[in-house]
């Protein structure tokens, strides 16, 4: 078995068991054996013991297996993918900051403004971008696996999480669902997020973006 095949199963499993023990009729079956605490106990150690031997395969073997592309990343196209990566990152700081209530927070505002006018999952597709921007220079069948599985992961968690509030929506989520966009920068107005996007979080996303940089191993690039 290759170690493209080895680590799809994996991101298969991982996502799974993440979104399976998460679901409208598992977790409340769960929670109500093992407790509130019993069962985010055994969702993360579950989370863990694929996730971790899912990195330590890719990082023992990456740039393994065929080579599927060849881009040559040169001083151009390496400036573009560094605006689009610290625009993933700005994107991750301000869900953070404002959480979106299409995830798991309780209370989030439903107004559309911002970064909501870009997607209603600004966190998820910001991670998603970093990942699917990973497969320019990375483009080993273990690369493609490893950040592509990252990249599907992502997109099936946001749909997930969807899913789970419109089973039982908050007030106000019909409506934010209805009048924003699943995939960034597909819907009227978001060029006017753009505009609306904090200065604290430009700043704060291009700090963290910027010390990221500084820290990526070399060889992953």
């Amino acid at each position: 078995m290759s170690t493209a095949t080895e680590i799809t199963l994996l991101w298969a499993a991982f996502t799974a068991t993440h979104l399976g023990l998460a679901s409208v009729r598992v977790e409340p079956r769960l929670r109500a054996k093992l407790g509130d605490v019993g069962f985010l106990g055994l969702y993360s150690l579950v989370a863990l013991a694929i996730f971790i031997p899912l990195v330590r395969l890719y990082f023992a073997n990456r740039h393994g297996g065929a080579w599927l592309w060849a881009i040559e990343v040169g001083t151009p196209l390496r400036a573009a993918l560094y605006v689009l990566m610290t625009l993933g990152v700005v994107m991750t700081v301000g869900s953070i900051l404002r959480p979106s209530p299409a995830a798991l927070a309780p209370g989030a505002s439903s107004e559309v403004a911002g970064l909501y006018r870009i997607t209603r999952h600004p966190m998820v597709m910001g991670l998603a971008l970093l990942f699917a921007l990973h497969l320019v220079p990375n483009a080993s069948s273990a690369d493609a696996a490893f950040f592509g599985g990252f990249v599907a992961f992502s997109l099936a968690g946001a749909w997930h999480q969807d899913a789970r509030k419109l089973h039982a929506p908050p007030p106000g989520f019909r409506e934010f669902h209805a009048h924003t966009a699943f995939i960034p920068f597909t819907r009227a107005g978001w060029l006017q997020g753009v505009k609306e996007i904090p200065a604290l979080v430009w700043l704060l996303g291009i700090a963290a973006s910027a010390l990221a940089r500084w820290f990526h191993p070399r060889g992953l690039w």
